[in-house]
Order: C-alpha cells, then sequence, then structure tokens
C-alpha cells in the first residue's frame, strides 16, 4: 500500500498587497487586533526617460524632495487632528491619537524612510485614519517619484501598497484609509493623487476630498 500523504499545510502568506482589483484587507481578521502597527513609507527617484531634462520648465526636478508621511485621524469621541512634521505635531502613542510620526526625512536618505506607529490597543477608540503622503518641497507633483507604503501588524503579514504613476499635477497622494467598521479594522487601498484648487492648502485639499470638517491655517516647518 501507498504510504498516506502528509496532511496539507497551511498557507502562510508571507506579504499582501493591496491592488485596485483587491483594495481592501482587515485587519482584525488577520489577528492585528493589539500591540504596534508600523507604517513605513519609502520612496526613490525613477530613472528619467531619454530627454527627461529637455522637457522645459514644467520638468520635475527629483533631487532634494522632501516628502512628508501624514495622518488625519479621527477618535469615536469625535475628537480629530492630523499628524505631520509641521509644527512638530509628531502624535503620540500611548495617548490620544494613538499615532505617532517617527521623524521627518528631508532628503529620503534614511535607510528606513518615515514611519507612523499606531497603538492597536486602543483600536476600540479610533474610528477613522487616513494616511498620505505631502510633496513639502523639491517637485510640484509625484511624476518620476515610486513610493511604496507598508504595514507591519505585530501579528500577521506584512500589508504593501504602491503609489500608482501620478499623470495629473497633484502634490498630494491619498495612500490608505484604516476604518474600524462595527468593531472591525479595515484597511483600504486608496492610490489617490489630489490637485490642488486655488487657495487651498495641501493638508486641506486631503480634509474636502474625504470630508474631515476641520479648520487650516498657513504653517511651515523650522
Amino acid at each position: 500500500a501507498s504510504p498516506a500523504a502528509p496532511p496539507a499545510q497551511p498557507v502562510r502568506l508571507s506579504k499582501i498587497t493591496l491592488t485596485k482589483a483587491a483594495p481592501a484587507v482587515s485587519l482584525t481578521k488577520q489577528g492585528a487586533t493589539s500591540g504596534a502597527m508600523r507604517v513605513n513609507l519609502t520612496w526613490s527617484a525613477r530613472r528619467p526617460a531619454r530627454g527627461w531634462m529637455k522637457k522645459g520648465k514644467g520638468a520635475v526636478r527629483l533631487e532634494n524632495v522632501d516628502l512628508d508621511l501624514s495622518c488625519l485621524w479621527e477618535l469615536q469621541n469625535g475628537e480629530k487632528g492630523i499628524v505631520h512634521p509641521i509644527n512638530n505635531r509628531f502624535g503620540s502613542f500611548d495617548q490620544p491619537p494613538y499615532v505617532r510620526l517617527d521623524q521627518d526625512d528631508r532628503t529620503g536618505s534614511s535607510a528606513t524612510g518615515e514611519n507612523l506607529v499606531i497603538n492597536l490597543d486602543h483600536a476600540a477608540e479610533i474610528k477613522r485614519l487616513l494616511v498620505f503622503v505631502v510633496i513639502y518641497s523639491g517637485a510640484s507633483n509625484f511624476a518620476g517619484l515610486d513610493g511604496v507604503a507598508t504595514l507591519y501588524p505585530l501579528t500577521g503579514p506584512p500589508i504593501e501598497m504602491h503609489l500608482d504613476e501620478c499623470t495629473v499635477p497633484a502634490p498630494v497622494a491619498a495612500i490608505a484609509l484604516i476604518e474600524n467598521v462595527g468593531g472591525e479594522l479595515i484597511v483600504r487601498r486608496e492610490a489617490k493623487y489630489i490637485v490642488l484648487q486655488p487657495g487651498i492648502l495641501k493638508q486641506q485639499a486631503v480634509d474636502l476630498e474625504y470630508g474631515w470638517g476641520m479648520t487650516w491655517n498657513a504653517a511651515s516647518k523650522d
């Protein structure tokens, strides 16, 4: 008699990639319901095509581009705000909003990029988080820039999202929306480029796109 076949081993995903066809995943169903979840942003300059520098005044210059990883947050009690480097609003891990930005990488030279850390021990207090990136200086839009955002929950596989190629003059890109839906945390890939309207600040444009309802004033880094 033939030997019995060994029992099938469970499939262990090394990474989940969110795409247009499969844009969402449940953190809760992946077992990511506690501990620190790191959201990492890395970016690089795509090699310019032949004749790139002959595109004239509108060509994007890729050197010394400063991208800011940011997060609009809203808690179940109605409190809302933003985590980003401007005015040193780096957030807090142990206190509201339970989101902390680790650094401001102004050149993209940091090996670890910029990271938001979300305290999932307080997931029940979080209503929604919108992770986005702003070009603070060095370029007028995302053309020629390759961005990758990866979520690293304490339990379950990493969740990766690529920014699609930018085809509009947008200095802001929404990356991911994390929502508490009936106690279940859902991550949805956005990959949405936002074009500014006259007189609108970059962060304000994200607010208007997603209906955050905050008041905005112009500010700059130190």
